[in-house]
């Protein structure tokens, strides 16, 4: 299913009863909907909630926007490091507007917000512009993009920036399982099986190394985004891998720490990927703080 929004097409998914109170899914970079896990999404809906998974522009079968150009990620990212603005075609905020649209054409008023990676840093964008839109926030192994902040571990930096071999989709499926296993989960073991067959997938369904690009640039162009936490007002919850490589545990506390009343949850040997016991273990997490954001303000989750 797709919305058109502001020229854009935004593909998405609904799972659960269409009359249920709205949780959204919003995915990290270059990540797209199919990639969260099937037991979360069931864990929420069988709680009673209806849930949006959506492709962020640039990604999955979302937009493409290619005539905005192929950025220079190399040199942009050498502007960052020395203190100087980065030129991105779109930032963070627009595509916080992307998730709006997609709740106004459905026809949501408000909603709860479950943010990963750089989904969960658009989700703090959201609750932080569009506080009336928002009913709790989540955001998990993410960030505020405050300065000081540590970054990726070197060799997962090397791999991020690295491409596949070619576009077929073994090689472009062999290129993320690479990338999987430096910044996976060490205390929870990967359904392997199953985890290539759905990367694979995934490859066959679409392959945007451009509109990644682009979006690594939003993220690292959002350089303000820290000053703005502090507006957040909704119940938000925050977790964080104790060993995560690529957006280590410190920026998922600052986050915590620049959100009024924000709850931290870290999580003992959980990286930055999603194998089936770290999926069942956020929905234990997840699941009580929405409920309790719903049910009102009196509610402490547990």
């Amino acid at each position: 299913m797709n919305i058109d929004h502001n020229g854009l097409r935004i593909e998405y998914e609904s799972d659960g009863d269409e009359t249920a109170p709205v949780v959204v899914l919003t995915m990290g970079l270059g990540m797209q909907l199919t990639a969260w896990p099937t037991s979360l999404v069931q864990a929420i809906v069988q709680a009673g909630y209806r849930v949006i998974r959506f492709d962020n522009r640039d990604i999955g079968l979302s937009s493409q926007l290619d005539h905005l150009g192929v950025p220079n990620i190399g040199w942009q990212l050498v502007r960052s490091r020395l203190g100087l603005a980065v030129r991105s075609p779109y930032g963070l905020q627009d595509m916080a507007h992307d998730a709006i649209g997609l709740l106004d054409a459905l026809g949501v008023q408000r909603a709860h917000l479950v943010g990963v990676s750089m989904g969960g840093m658009i989700s703090q964008r959201i609750a932080a512009t569009a506080p009336g839109r928002v009913l709790s926030l989540t955001s998990v192994m993410s960030s505020s993009g405050a300065p000081g902040l540590p970054g990726p571990r070197s060799d997962v930096t090397r791999a991020l920036l690295k491409r596949p071999r070619s576009r077929r989709p073994e090689h472009v499926a062999a290129h993320a399982l690479n990338m999987f296993r430096l910044i996976g989960s060490p205390a929870f073991p990967q359904d392997m099986p199953a985890f290539e067959q759905r990367v694979l997938a995934d490859a066959v369904r679409s392959h945007r190394p451009d509109g990644v690009a682009r979006q690594l640039l939003a993220v690292a162009s959002d350089t303000g985004r820290h000053t703005v936490l502090k507006g957040i007002t909704c119940p938000t919850l925050v977790l964080h891998g104790t060993a995560d490589p690529l957006v280590p545990i410190a920026c998922g506390r600052d986050t915590a720490a620049r959100i009024p009343d924000a709850r931290f949850e870290a999580i003992d040997g959980m990286g930055h990927d999603w194998p089936p016991g770290v999926a069942t273990l956020l929905a234990r997490h997840i699941v009580p703080h929405i409920q309790a954001a719903q049910a009102g303000p009196t509610t402490i989750p547990t």
